[in-house]
């Protein structure tokens, strides 16, 4: 069964609208939306959407998957919301926040200060630890990227800012 043939079942703590492609939903979380495609057609059905592709339409499948997938990725945020975790790996690295900024130390020269952006939230469980939180999977997944391209693993040791399900191949130190 094709992806775009699931139906996505919307929660009745979720309003949304179709205007003219335009796909607004709503909670108490928050509010996003998502600009369909010309090429995907928008299907509902008591409580139940789906998404075809236009005959004749290039890529129109592609689309219909694609589409159905981040609109679920919308309905899943909105309801339950998603998280990342990344994990400080060595001697020094600490996480710390402080307001509206995520104070990194990662054996650089200097501290590392992070802003975080609207609509995500960042908390620091331990020091090494950054659990990041938010209805936008896009957004979560773009600020981790963010956080972690300060200093990546390296593979001789491991050391530097990896996610909590990362798994680091080491590499032999040459002799």
């Amino acid at each position: 069964m094709r992806t775009s043939a699931k139906p996505i079942h919307i929660p009745d703590t979720v309003t949304w609208s179709n205007e003219d492609g335009l796909l607004r939903f709503k909670t108490a979380k928050g509010e996003l939306s998502h600009q369909i495609h010309r090429s995907v057609q928008l299907m509902q059905e008591e409580g139940a959407i789906w998404f075809a592709a236009i005959e004749g339409a290039e890529n129109g499948i592609a689309l219909a998957g694609t589409t159905r997938a981040l609109v679920n990725n919308i309905v899943t945020g909105l309801t339950v919301g998603f998280e990342k975790k990344l994990t400080l790996f060595g001697v020094g690295y600490r996480a710390k926040m402080s307001g509206n900024t995520l104070n990194l130390t990662l054996g650089l020269s200097h501290p590392v200060d992070f802003v975080v952006p609207e609509g995500v939230s960042i908390s620091t469980p331990s020091q090494t630890e950054i659990l990041i939180t938010g209805i936008d999977k896009q957004l979560i997944g773009q600020v981790a990227a963010n956080i972690r391209k300060f200093r990546p693993p390296e593979p001789y040791k491991g050391k530097g800012i990896r996610y909590a399900n990362e798994v680091i191949v080491l590499k032999e130190v040459n002799k």
